[in-house]
Formats: C-alpha cells, structure tokens, sequence
C-alpha cells in the first residue's frame, strides 16, 4: 500500500490588506494622543483620510476587480476577496466612527485654545459681512451648480472631489428640487479664517461658506429652505494600459491617466444625515447599488487629507517644534563634495540632515569641467524641482546626462510624464522604465576625469530623490567612490539602458536579478550558524513584509533559534508569537512626526555582521518584478552609525507598537523608566555624532 507524503501545515500568513488598515489606525491612535500637539493630531487625521483614500483606489479595486474571477482569484490570492471585502468594510466602518469621535475631540480641545471652526449658522455680524464678501470676490465665480432634476444625462463625478448634494424646498408652492455643487478645493483653500473676536480665532470650512450662500447661489428660484449635505465618489485608480505597439510608451501613460477619470466606483462616502429620498436619488443617477459599494455613512464633512493644510494658527504649543535638519561637518570641511567622497564614503540620515547636500552634489557635478557624465534614476519627482533643473543645467553645460524616468509611480505619473518632456527638450537622454518593470532603485552614477584618471562616484539611497518627501521621511543616503560600488552600480545603468545585456553583481543585491537568492543565502547562513551556536541573528526594517517565501525563511530562522527582529511600517503579513513556528520573531511598528521610511537589513554572519541600506521592501514585487539595489555598508565607522540608529530605532518605547498575534496596536511598554523616542534620539545621536569639528577647508554653499 503505498505511502502517504504527510501534508506540511499552512503557513500562518495575515492578510495583506487588513495589516495596512491596522497600520491606518497607528495613525488614528497619533490621532487621539493627548501627548501629541493639537495642530498635529489635526494632520494625523488629515493622513489617515488620505491613506484610505488611496487603499480603497488601490487594494479595494484590485480586490474588487479580483471578485470576478471567482474561484481562480480564491487560488490566487489563497483566500475569497469577497470575505476579504467584508471584513474590510466592517473594519473602515469600525475606524470612521472613531475617526468622527476624535474629530469632535479636537475640535473642543481646539476651542479651549482660543480656536473655534464655526458652522454657517452660527456666524456674528461681521463674519456674515466678511463672508457675503469674500463670497462675492472669490467664492461666486468657481462655482457650478447642475439642477439634476433637469439634466438629461448624470455628471461623471470627480475622482476624490468633494460635492454638496443640496435639497432645495419652497414652503409656499410645496415644490423642491435637488441640485449638485462641486466644493472648489483644487482653486481655494478648505479653510476660510475669520476676523478675529478678541484673542479668539475662527476657521470656517468652504462647505459652509457654500451653505450660508445657497440663498443668494439660487436667487432665481422661488425657494426658501435649503439644506446641503456632503457626497463623494472613490474610483478605481488602476491604469490600464494597451498593447498599441504604435503608441509610445507617454502616450499610453497619459492615455490611462484619462481613463483613470471614470473608473469604477469603489466607495461612496455621504452625510449619514441626508434624506433617504436624495440618497436613492443620486445612487440611482450614478448607476450605484449596492454591489458597486461599499457606500459608508459618514459625518458632515469629508476629504480630511484637507486637513493637512489647516492653518497654523494659535499658541505656538499646538504644533511640534521644528527639529531642524543637521549638516555634515566632512561635506563641509571639504573643498568640494568629490574631494569630500573620496577621503571616506558618507552616510546621510534624512530628515535628520540635510537634504540640500545631494542637490548640491548634483549642481557642483553640473558645473565642474571634470565631470563627463551623470546618470540618475528618477521615481517620484518634487513639483518644483531642483533635482531636474541641476541635471538640465548639466545638459547645458555639455555633460551626458542620462534619466531613467519610472512613468508608473502611481498618482505621480503626470508630473513624470511632464518631467520626461521637460528633460529630453533640453538634450537630456531619458528612458522611460524597463518593459515589464518598474524601475525603483534609487541611484546616481557620476563619472569624473582627473589627471586622466576615470573615478566613479555613487550615490544609493532608499528614498525617492524628492527635495519635498526629504523634509517627512525618514530615509538613508550613500555617497561612495568605492570601485566596489560604483562598478556595480555602472552594471545596474548598463542593464537599464540595454535590457538585453545580462551580468552579474557580487557586491549589490539587485532585482529582479537575484535578490531573492542573495537574500536566502544570506538566511540560511543565519540558521547554520545558530544550530553550530555561533551568532545568530537578523534585524529587519522595512516599510512592507509580506513576501510568503521569505516570511518562510524567517519562520525556519525563528525554529533555528536565529534572534529576528522586525521593523514594518506597513503591510505585515508574519504572524509573530506562533508556537513552533515564530515564538523567537518579535516585531514592532514605529509611528510618529516623521514617516518611516528607509530600509536596513542586518545579519550577524557569525560575528562579521553584514549591513545593507535597500530601496525596496520584503514585497514579492519588489523582489521579482521591480529593479531594486540593496547596498552593503563597507567603512568600519559608517557600520557602526548605521547599526546605532537602527538599534535606537528597536529600542523605542514611545511611539513603538508591538506587531504580535493580534495586531491590536498596543504601545510598547517602557522598561526601567526610561523612555526613548527614536526619532528625536536620532536626530540628538547625529547631532552630537557630527559636531562640525575644527579642520581646515572651504565650507560648502548649499543649495536653498
């Protein structure tokens, strides 16, 4: 009779998706923390609505998109995306009424600091004056009531926009009608600040200011009650893009960035106060029911990510005092930033120094007569920025400046394509990605020429170069002229400028080429060494891990007796805590002032630890479909500041989370009575690191 192969246990994985909504309400917890400046906890909610906006663009459409396939999408994904739907919604409903809760919060809190949001009817004299003006002057013009009773075809609703659906009712004739404004946000701020009454302020949303107007908006008409409640629409943010071999690759790019106007509807958000009959009425007029939902109730006001701009008014105590971004006492000690680069390689800790250094290692490239070429990858670009004017001022002054430009950065990709166009205008060489690729590694190679010597210098990052996102995130920066680096980073730009060409890297770890491998390699050398009882262990911070192969290497790590610590922002789909599987896996989730952003690995390799700086996370897409470069920190020094920073990252107890079985989000207890908050002991730990010490040299001007 033959044998039976014994069926391996399933391997406990936590789905994806509701990981990220747990790491969504971190950011409601900063929220409702009392600890946390007011104004700030009014960003944090303003974060958490932009968040969802884009998960439910994004996963919730993939899912729903993922319903149709049935019992093929259940293989695929290994579980049903309908019960996945299900839960999600329960989870959003659950989040949205404590995201309300803590709205009215802070709204007393605010009015107990001198600062009232007032509504519409509850304006004095010379706030209605203020407003009939402003109204007159500014408001009136952008506006475009649609009388729905009369149109003959339904208006496509915006993408993200925010609209008043207005019930308007004549008491005398008995007569109503419904109308439709867009509340104009994209030409004047959400926010309209009032005269003053004593020391008292006043903020008064533009909803409002519309509802106080309806009157005079609908003059024409005989009617005297009004009431206005606020919808919107969430669609379908994925770009389809064809196989037109005629189109060019921009083309496609700006071609799905209109279809992405009329996605489908993937949520429709409405004041949970309006009137039934107006609510079938619209869902009716859109073509909604309930199976093109989920339709989620909602208080009077949406689009919270509005309140990332809330003005900063009030006591000074309401905002977080400014940690000011440090300098780098070897940049600037040194003659000029090459100079700099080749006494020693330079780690930079962003937001904690400067951003400004790279700009400028990019405008003294543009100028020096040395400097033959630049080559840069490009992923996410700043609106106004000064990364693309250094390398169209390298164009000009007869440097060969290569750009690949990733056109799919998703909800940047027309600020890319208009960058794109912007550089090959002025003689830069851009290609656009890699077909079947994203390109995400973060990298800049520049050749220089001296006394007829060819040096390479390299600067590898694990943030997008983005003069802006550097200011909020927290990201690591590598500048080195070690041939180590800078001849394999050579070979990632020879791949990306000819796909065909093939090769292979000793140093860098490099998607989709063989990270993977390198990565269980690199595991399995930590599990060896743990059965031998060497030392063991990997440390791990990332922004998302949910790559099952290599979540099954750390739970064979973990079974080995290998000591795994884990940093995941994000998505986080190892369950830790699991008894003979993951009971030597401890994880946590920073969340705080700054985002989270860089990527470390560290393994002990026996004693010989092995550090790495990545662009990309623990992410099958990142591993296999995406061009990713993890760089390994090779000066004795920069190892030690690198392992510092990740070590004080593990060690907070202030704003860390605990990720265990049940991702309830509890802080971390604080252990001895000392409290540590990482990110201001980074910033004091750099500062105290790099006290510019007394050398000779020509400081470096910065670029403002």
């Amino acid at each position: 009779m033959p044998t039976r192969t014994k069926k391996k246990p399933a391997l406990p994985l936590r789905n994806k998706e509701l990981s990220w909504l747990a790491f969504n309400g971190r950011v409601l917890q900063e929220a409702s923390d009392a600890s946390v400046p007011l104004l700030e906890r009014l960003s944090f909610l303003g974060i958490f609505s932009s968040n969802l906006d884009e998960f439910f663009r994004v996963r919730v459409a993939l899912l729903r998109r993922l319903e149709q396939f049935g019992a093929g999408a259940r293989r695929l994904m290994r579980e049903d995306p309908s019960a996945v739907l299900k839960e999600i919604h329960a989870v959003v409903l659950k989040q949205q009424a404590q995201f309300e809760s803590t709205y009215r919060s802070i709204l007393q809190e605010l009015d107990e600091h001198g600062i009232t949001i007032i509504k519409e009817n509850e304006l004095n004299p010379a706030q209605e004056a203020y407003i009939k003006e402003f109204y007159q002057q500014k408001l009136r013009p952008t506006l475009i009531p649609l009388m729905i009773n009369h149109l003959t075809e339904f208006p496509q609703l915006k993408d993200q926009a925010i609209y008043l659906a207005i019930s308007l009712y004549s008491s005398k004739s008995r007569r109503s009608e419904y109308a439709l404004i867009e509340i104009p946000t994209d030409v004047l701020s959400r926010f309209v600040i009032l005269p003053k009454v004593g020391d008292r302020e006043y903020v008064i949303l533009l909803d409002d200011v519309i509802r106080y107007c309806l009157k005079d908006i609908f003059s024409i008409f005989p009617f005297d009650q009004f009431e206005a409640f606020t919808i919107k629409l969430t669609r379908d943010a994925q770009l389809d893009l064809d196989d037109d071999l005629y189109e060019s690759y921009i083309e496609k790019i700006s071609k799905g960035l209109k279809q992405r106007r009329s996605g489908a509807p993937v949520r429709f958000i409405y004041d949970n106060q309006i009137p039934r009959r107006l609510l079938k009425l619209l869902q009716g007029k859109m073509g909604l029911d309930t199976e093109s939902g989920p339709f989620i109730p909602g208080g009077r006001y949406h689009n919270f990510k509005d309140f990332m701009g809330f003005p900063r008014i009030g006591p000074k105590k309401l905002s977080a005092a400014p940690l000011e971004p440090l300098s780098h006492p070897d940049i600037d000690a040194a003659a000029t930033f090459f100079k700099a680069i080749r006494r020693r390689d330079i780690l930079l800790h962003y937001p904690y120094q400067t951003f400004d250094y790279l700009i400028e290692f990019l405008r003294q490239a543009a100028i020096d007569p040395k400097v033959r070429s630049i080559k840069m990858t490009l992923y996410r670009v700043a609106r106004n920025s000064k990364i693309v004017n250094a390398l169209i001022n390298a164009s000009r002054n007869g440097k060969r400046v290569t750009v690949v430009m990733e056109l799919q950065a998703r909800f940047d990709e027309a600020d890319n394509v208009y960058w794109s166009e912007r550089l090959q205008e002025e003689g830069v060489r851009v290609i656009n990605g890699v077909p079947g690729l994203k390109v995400h590694a973060k990298l800049i190679l520049i050749t220089r020429v001296s006394h007829r010597k060819t040096v390479l210098y390299a600067n590898v990052g694990t943030g997008n170069f983005n003069e802006t996102t550097a200011r909020i995130y927290t990201d690591d920066s590598l500048f080195t002229a070690d041939e180590r680096i800078t001849s394999e980073v050579s070979r990632v730009f020879g791949f990306l400028e000819n796909n065909y060409r093939r090769t292979s890297f000793k140093h860098l770890l490099v998607s989709p080429y063989d990270t993977r491998r390198r990565l269980t390699k690199l595991i399995d050398t930590e599990i060896k060494n743990a059965r031998r009882g060497r030392p063991a262990h990997i440390i791990l911070k990332v922004n998302n891990l949910e790559d099952s192969g290599l979540i099954r290497k750390l739970y064979e790590a973990s079974q080995a007796g290998v000591e795994v610590r884990l940093m995941v922002r994000g998505m986080f789909s190892l369950v830790p805590g699991v008894k003979d599987v993951s009971e030597d896996i401890e994880a946590t989730a920073i969340l705080d002032r700054f985002l989270e952003h860089s990527r470390v690995m560290a393994f002990a390799n026996g004693g010989s630890e092995k550090l790495f700086i990545a662009s990309g996370d623990w992410m099958e897409r990142n591993v296999d479909h995406r061009v990713e470069v993890a760089c390994p920190i090779y000066d004795p020094s920069l190892k030690k500041q690198l392992r510092d920073v990740l070590d004080i990252v593990w060690n907070d107890n202030v704003k860390a989370r605990m990720l265990d079985k049940d991702l309830k989000n509890r802080y971390r207890p604080v252990a001895g009575g000392k409290r540590i908050r990482a990110q201001e002991a980074i910033h004091a730990y750099l500062n105290e690191l790099h006290t510019p010490r007394p050398e000779a040299g020509v400081p470096l001007r910065l670029a403002r």
